[in-house]
Parts: C-alpha cells; sequence; structure tokens
C-alpha cells in the first residue's frame, strides 16, 4: 500500500516523524510531501496567486512552499501522478484538532484534499496542556496510533468521509482505549487579538485562542480526549444539511 504523509506544522516538525511512524508500520512505501514552513490555520487554502516550489530533500522526502493542500495536490497529481497514493495520513498535528477546530485546521485540510481526491485520508492530532506546547508527550500516538490507523483501515468507511483521530494530551499507558465520538462544539472559547507597537512606531496584531476545558458530552470529540480516550470522529466533505434542505424547499416550494 502506497501511502502518502503530509501535515500542518511543517517539514520538521516532530509530529510529522510520528506520523512516518505510524505510515511505516503500515507499510514500506511511504511518501512524506509537507509544507516547507508551519502552515497552522490554513484551512483548505490553496496557492493560486504565486508559484510553488517543490524541494526534494531525500528519497520519497519533499517540502513545498505552499499549504497542505498544496502538498497533497502536489504529491497525487505531480509526484506520484503515474500511481497515486492509496491512504493519505496528515499529522501528528502538534495541538488537538476538535470541535470548532475542524474548520480552521490545516491538518483537516490535507486529508480533506485527499479525500476529495478520491483517497482514504486520516487526520492526526495529538492534545496537549496549554503552555506545554514544548514539552507535548507524544507517546499516545507513537503506541497507540499504528493500531488504531490499521483497525481503521482493516474497517473502512465511506467514500466522501476523512476521518479525524486526536490523541489525549496523556502518557501512552494512561490511554483508556478509542472511542468513534461525534465533532463537539466548545462552549468556553475565547479568541484574542492582541496588538503590539514595532520599531517604526507602527501597530501590527497577533491572534490568539485561548481554551479553557469546560465539561462536555461523553460521545463528543472533546468529552472522549478529556477523558483520556482517543477521539475517532468521521467527517463528511458534503457539507449539505440535510434537515434544512428539506426545509427550505418545502418552505420554498409553497411560497
Amino acid at each position: 500500500m502506497r501511502i502518502l504523509v503530509t501535515n500542518d506544522d511543517g517539514i520538521h516538525s516532530p509530529g510529522l516523524a510520528v506520523a512516518e511512524k505510524i505510515a511505516q508500520s503500515l507499510s514500506d512505501d511511504v511518501w512524506v510531501v509537507a509544507p516547507e514552513n508551519e502552515q497552522s490555520g490554513a484551512s483548505h487554502s490553496l496557492t493560486l496567486a504565486s508559484p510553488l516550489r517543490l524541494r526534494p530533500i531525500e528519497e520519497r522526502r519533499f517540502a513545498v512552499s505552499g499549504t497542505p493542500t498544496d502538498c497533497v495536490m502536489m504529491a497525487c497529481l505531480h509526484i506520484l501522478k503515474d500511481r497515486p497514493p492509496e491512504l493519505v495520513i496528515s499529522g501528528v498535528n502538534w495541538g488537538s484538532n476538535l470541535a470548532d477546530d475542524v474548520t480552521y485546521s490545516g491538518t483537516i485540510a490535507g486529508a480533506m484534499e485527499g479525500c476529495a481526491l478520491g483517497i482514504p485520508s486520516i487526520a492526526l492530532s495529538q492534545c496537549y496542556e496549554e503552555g506545554e506546547r514544548h514539552a507535548i508527550d507524544w507517546s499516545a500516538g507513537e503506541v497507540h496510533g499504528p493500531q488504531t490507523v490499521a483497525a481503521l483501515v482493516k474497517a473502512g468507511w465511506p467514500a466522501g468521509t476523512l476521518i479525524n483521530i486526536n490523541f489525549p494530551g496523556c502518557p501512552a499507558a494512561a490511554v483508556k482505549g478509542v472511542k468513534v465520538v461525534r465533532q463537539g462544539k466548545y462552549d468556553l472559547s475565547s479568541t484574542e487579538i492582541e496588538e503590539r507597537i514595532d520599531a517604526r512606531q507602527r501597530a501590527y496584531y497577533w491572534i490568539g485562542l485561548r481554551r479553557r476545558q469546560a465539561t462536555p458530552p461523553p460521545d463528543s470529540d472533546l468529552g472522549a480526549v478529556y477523558d483520556n480516550f482517543i477521539a475517532v470522529t468521521p467527517l463528511h466533505l458534503n457539507l449539505t444539511e440535510e434537515a434544512a434542505l428539506k426545509a427550505l424547499h418545502r418552505q420554498l416550494s409553497e411560497g
């Protein structure tokens, strides 16, 4: 099985190395095409206004001067066009991709693009406590990732669906198991815009997210990882809301 590994944290991210190990536990035909620089929050963006640069690093390993979407396109439609991958693994992200995060996430977007190209795709993320980014324990993904991904590949899932996996922010030995859960919603979150002044006395701004742990439903992705379970959530590429579609169709038809 040919596997493509990408991410949004960049070619030098420690999480990418974890994803490669997970992929290598499934196959010896693993290719890495990842962004040259961090692309967190890039979502499903595509670079159209400037050219892309492709930098070969070593055999089966490339860096792209673009987004995760660019990377998957470059891999599937150029580098591996004669034999595209049979599985796309995106991650392991440096932080969670839960609830509302999935709309912003470049990690999810890498899997989303693979899904759009008709390839089974999985996004992987490692949760951690606020303020502990540079002391992340990657062991939950390293130890449990291979068997979780292998079980999913064996089970299969419908076309047009990607799988979102979040590993809890605890040591591998403390992981309680795997839960298949729905996408949750942050009920206590805030976005902060911090203003600073540069050397020329001009203002510039940083956007930051400050998450505060609440008590989400146990059958949600948030509830699962808060309770030290691995959260597995299928996400559909088609965003149509069927209930609203039927209601609007009925109301507009009657009007």
